[in-house]
């Protein structure tokens, strides 16, 4: 029986440890932090897994409790694999690593029925990616499918089928370099103890929790950025296998970063999940200025959200304001009603501006009026599809979703840089196993998840993050296994 170590205790390390225990190994986790706050980046996200799908069967497969009336009620539409490569590779700039990205689209779907089939629920996400258009819910921007409970509901359910499988999970274990060489890995230093293996898995996410490496990876001001996810990720865990000689690859000056809550933690909060602000494209988005500083419409949230928390970064301050009327009020989701939201209501567009500290009133009065005079009204407004709804003869257009902002009560919500993760990590090849800075792969060394370069470098589309791990989780431990 191969004895595998696992660094991490998320999604990606979460199948792993899955699939090389199913495969018959002695697996052990190796988790950072302590029990209450295991989970990884996993833990804080909000569950959406995007996959393959060919129509409403294909999700009745994922979710067998999918009702008639469900069914009838709603429009799934279909995302097929030449799309999903796309999105990947123009939202990497097409920098991506081709190979790779082509086994995370063409096991997307396999990999989440083999989790279905180890105890991961799947539900539509009615509630965050459609709206109902005429009586039926209508889903957008490609992402479909989440887990019941969130992120934290993900990783229970792993957690779950990982020890039923017999797999060891050991806490405030944090794993500080590894055994070998750049030829071979044959263990691990772990709280300055040695841990020896048949394989290594490393899945401990991103440098996003450090502030020293956001600066010194991301650039001057980044030590400013409020942390979305897991605090204990810290990046040692790259650190480790660049010193032993592993490759370093991907995007080390680019980040996953939202628009979050300014009243938020500086650290994320597992009791106040969802503090990020992800549906701008309803309204329009302020500076201190009260400049309106991007293209609020471009396209789906889901295409662009990963980059807006280094545009407000950029701004004066690093803090601005969403901006929505009553009418666009009604669309928002739950993130919108967090505790301690960031959030101020008037009646009028003064009163509102007199409650967002430190704007300049007079820009913001003039910015909202231009906005609102340059709607195209001839155009119906129509969430669920890029409706062409778009403002005339403004410097920065909306492209869709325009609307003007007029019905009161009016609403603002603060919000800031949120960082959720770092794309700078280590070059693997199709079967996980880490490449050194030869190109040779490290006998004994696999990784997968948040710690892996060369998937993203500009944007990614939302729920690509989750299914990447599941995928080369799997792969990484199921070869593993195999020695």
């Amino acid at each position: 029986m191969r004895n595998i170590l696992v660094a991490g205790a998320g999604n990606a390390a979460l199948c792993a440890a899955i699939a090389a225990a199913e495969a018959g190994a002695h697996v052990t986790m190796l988790e950072r932090a302590p029990r209450e706050a295991r989970g990884g980046n996993s833990a804080f996200t909000g569950g959406c897994f995007r996959t393959v799908y060919d129509g409403v069967d294909d999700i009745a497969r994922l979710v067998p409790d999918l009702t008639e009336d469900e069914r009838r009620s709603s429009d799934f539409g279909r995302y097929d694999a030449e799309t999903y490569f796309l999105d990947l590779c123009e939202l990497s700039g097409f920098r991506a690593d081709p190979a790779l990205l082509e086994i995370l689209v063409d096991q997307s779907l396999p990999t989440l029925m083999w989790m279905q089939g180890h105890g991961v629920r799947f539900l539509p996400a009615f509630g965050r990616q459609s709206f109902k258009v005429d009586g039926r819910n209508i889903f957008w921007g490609g992402l479909t499918i989440e887990t019941a409970g969130g992120g934290v509901g993900l990783v229970d359910a792993l957690f779950r089928r990982a020890e039923a499988l017999g797999v060891e999970i050991i806490y405030d274990s944090k794993v500080e370099s590894l055994l070998g060489d750049r030829r071979r890995v044959e263990g691990v230093v772990v709280n300055g103890g040695e841990r020896t293996a048949d394989a290594v898995i490393l899945a401990a996410g991103g440098f996003h929790a450090s502030t020293e490496c956001r600066v010194r990876y991301l650039g001057q001001g980044w030590d400013l950025a409020k942390v979305r996810g897991s605090r204990y990720n810290t990046g040692n865990v790259i650190r480790a296998a660049l010193d032993l000689g592993a490759r370093s690859h991907g995007n080390w000056s680019g980040c996953h970063s939202v628009f979050f809550d300014a009243g938020a933690d500086d650290f994320g909060n597992i009791a106040i999940l969802n503090q990020q602000k992800n549906y701008f494209t309803l309204g329009i988005v302020v500076n201190r200025d009260g400049r309106r500083f991007f293209d609020e419409g471009s396209d789906f949230r889901n295409y662009t959200y990963s980059k807006m928390g280094a545009a407000i970064l950029r701004q004066p301050g690093g803090t601005g304001w969403q901006i929505f009327d009553a009418q666009a009020a009604t669309l928002l989701p739950d993130e919108y009603r967090t505790p301690r939201a960031a959030r101020v209501e008037a009646d009028t567009l003064e009163g509102l501006a007199a409650k967002l500290e430190g704007i300049d009133m007079p820009s913001f009065l003039e910015t909202v009026a231009t906005f609102n005079a340059a709607v195209d009204e001839a155009v119906p407004f129509n969430p669920a599809v890029k409706d062409g709804r778009a403002t005339k003869q403004l410097d920065i257009p909306k492209s869709n979703w325009a609307r003007a902002i007029t019905q009161p009560p009016f609403v603002a919500y603060q919000v800031t840089c949120g960082i959720t993760l770092t794309y700078g990590g280590l070059a693997i090849d199709t079967d996980a196993r880490v490449q050194n800075e030869e190109g040779e792969a490290i006998a004994g060394l696999f990784a997968a998840g948040e710690l892996v370069g060369g998937l993203y470098y500009d944007r990614y589309p939302g729920g690509a993050g989750l299914t990447s791990g599941s995928v080369f989780g799997r792969i990484a431990g199921a070869n593993a296994a195999a020695g």
